[in-house]
């Protein structure tokens, strides 16, 4: 295109209200997500005022971060009749790397699994099985791991109460902590998003070229190791990246370990040590070490995101059909499979479930210090929702940043949606990366860059994470989950005919009245199902919630609240104040399925890569 036809298109592109909303989502982008991780970065990489490798080399050379032998810790070790799984102890960040890429292989491995069974077979009670697989992702941040810990505790945990007291199947107890209790924690919260995004794929695969395949003699594993595995690996690719990121990310899992019996493994990971270095923050600041480390912790996670979207985009998925959608392939199993099934899925719903179980018995009865089992059903707990003055204050401010932060995701969201679906504009394209990237970048990377870049620029002002960091958490909440906003509203603009905006720009109507009039209405249930599943998810936001939140008393959110409780378990029953704010999280969760999935009629389900 020549000159003068660029000059031309530019004109027409950029009316008034393109130039709006591309101004408005560079701003929040540059100004909370780009500014802060390059500041972070540049400290991260000068060493007394030059640039220089030497914090990263501390890092990487030190055998607290990196060893190629074990330094200590248990794993199959068995001592006075109990059998220690703690894991062994390679240095933090080889710690967080092990016990992600464990969590991704073991996610990847049940997802898949149910994944088939869900979308290949028929049997009764499919569709009850269906809700009860959904049931890990029911938010219990920090008591799921604490009630992970109470029931294998050696002594007084129900697991080894049945398995040996009970039943005799094991000649030991098991004493299931550390690192191997963080990969358990995770995997059991985890799967379900493999098995949602592999799901889906396995719903989009065209039956014609599996038959394909069986009339030239592929049967049963060949035929799902060469067609049906390679056709999913969109979603499986996408299922475990973001497992892997959420691994690396992942706080509440250390900090129950923790808290439940005070493991010392549990403090061996890389999001355990930024958290703890926050406590500086308070005096000294933010120590370079910690900025390195949150710098490496990025690098990994977004190097990991863009590898597999990039592996994925590299291959063709092409499905062939003859118009119309396809009847996906489900067949019916003999009674004998069907057994088998249904002892599958019954014991991993059981396992799966624990934590919200044991959440709900935390927080409805004197489980917390009762012993092996509840011996009281009580009130008092959930009571304190709205008689405790710190609860209830807690509740409210993540009320007010969670609405704040979606009215603002509305806003950016749908700005960079409709300049992406609908303007021919130079750097959109990077608009969109933008607004997806957030899913890679660990929050509590993003926490340290919002301390470093805001108490440094924003001195005194509404800004300064040391007078209210009220403000960030909302900014921090509205850029970590505007991928779900922007991908629903793009996903409800591409269903929408352009010929629809173009009628009412030839009848007169200016750009924004056509916007306002037109597409908002016809789009309105994307914003609504995205904006109830940002809302739902920046209510547990743990990340940013227990770092930023911790450095004002009364601005402290929900999952803060609960990650102090948890921490500071010597108090009588503090731990069931915090179960009963996950069941308050739980019920948020719920209502906002039952919304998308039955008054909007979407289906919520996680975002793929």
């Amino acid at each position: 295109m020549d000159l003068r036809g660029f000059l031309k298109r530019l004109r027409r592109e950029f009316d008034l209200m393109t130039i709006s909303q591309t101004v408005i989502a560079s701003v929040v982008l540059l100004l909370f997500l780009i500014a802060p991780l390059a500041l972070m970065v540049g400290q991260a990489f000068l060493y007394k005022g030059t640039p220089s490798l030497t914090w990263f080399l501390k890092i990487l050379g030190n055998r607290e971060f990196v060893s190629l032998t074990p330094r200590g810790g248990m794993l199959f070790k068995v001592h006075r009749g109990i059998m220690y799984l703690w894991g062994l102890d390679y240095g933090i960040l080889m710690n967080t790397l092990i016990v992600a890429l464990s969590v991704m292989i073991l996610c990847s491995l049940i997802g898949v699994a149910v994944a088939v069974i869900m979308a290949r077979y028929s049997f009764k009670g499919k569709e009850f099985f269906r809700v009860l697989l959904l049931i890990p992702l029911l938010a219990t941040p920090f008591v799921n791991a604490y009630v992970i810990g109470k029931l294998f505790s050696p002594r007084r945990g129900l697991i080894n109460f049945l398995l040996c007291d009970v039943l005799h199947i094991l000649p030991w107890r098991i004493d299931i902590d550390g690192l191997v209790g963080i990969a358990l924690a995770q995997t059991l919260a985890f799967y379900p998003i493999v098995y949602l995004n592999v799901y889906a794929s396995l719903m989009n695969i065209d039956p014609s070229l599996e038959e394909q395949a069986e009339n030239l003699g592929a049967r049963g594993f060949r035929l799902f190791r060469t067609i049906t595995l390679p056709l999913s690996l969109p979603g499986l690719a996408a299922g475990a990246i973001i497992v892997f990121i959420f691994s690396m990310e992942d706080l509440g899992a250390p900090i129950g370990f923790i808290g439940a019996r005070a493991n010392p493994l549990a403090r061996k990971v890389v999001s355990y040590q930024i958290y703890s270095s926050f406590a500086e923050a308070l005096t000294g600041g933010i120590s370079p070490r910690t900025a390195a480390l949150a710098v490496l912790m990025l690098f990994i996670t977004v190097a990991g995101f863009i590898a597999i979207k990039r592996y994925v985009s590299l291959r063709s998925y092409a499905m062939l059909t003859r118009g119309g959608r396809w009847s996906p392939r489900v067949r019916k199993l003999p009674w004998r499979a069907q057994i088998v099934i249904y002892a599958f899925l019954l014991l991993l719903v059981v396992t799966a479930s624990m934590p919200q179980i044991g959440t709900i018995l935390l927080a409805t009865t004197n489980w917390a210090t009762s012993g092996v089992l509840p011996t009281r059903f009580t009130w008092e707990y959930l009571k304190a929702l709205t008689t405790n003055p710190d609860v209830t204050r807690a509740i409210v401010n993540s009320l007010l940043y969670s609405g704040a932060a979606v009215t603002l995701m509305i806003l950016v969201g749908a700005s960079i949606a409709y300049v992406v679906a609908r303007r021919d504009i130079p750097g959109r394209s990077l608009l969109d990366i933008l607004a997806t990237i957030p899913v890679a970048v660990p929050g509590i990377a993003l926490a340290i860059g919002y301390f470093l870049f805001f108490s440094s620029y924003f001195r005194r002002t509404l800004l300064d994470p040391l007078i209210d960091p009220a403000p960030l958490l909302v900014f921090a909440y509205s850029v970590r989950r505007l991928p779900f906003t922007s991908r629903a509203i793009f996903a409800g603009l591409q269903q929408i005919d352009v010929s629809l905006e173009e009628a009412s720009l030839n009848l007169g109507a200016g750009r924004p009245t056509t916007f306002f009039r037109i597409v908002l209405p016809l789009i309105a249930p994307n914003i609504i199902g995205g904006s109830i599943l940002s809302f739902v998810y920046s209510m547990a936001e743990v990340s940013t919630s227990v770092t930023l939140g911790a450095l004002r008393e009364d601005r402290v959110p929900i999952t803060f609240f609960i990650s102090q409780i948890v921490y500071g378990v010597a108090a009588v029953g503090a731990v069931s104040i915090g179960a009963a704010l996950c069941v308050l999280l739980m019920s948020v969760q719920i209502i906002a399925m039952v919304i998308s999935n039955y008054v909007l009629k979407q289906r919520v389900a996680f975002l793929g890569v």
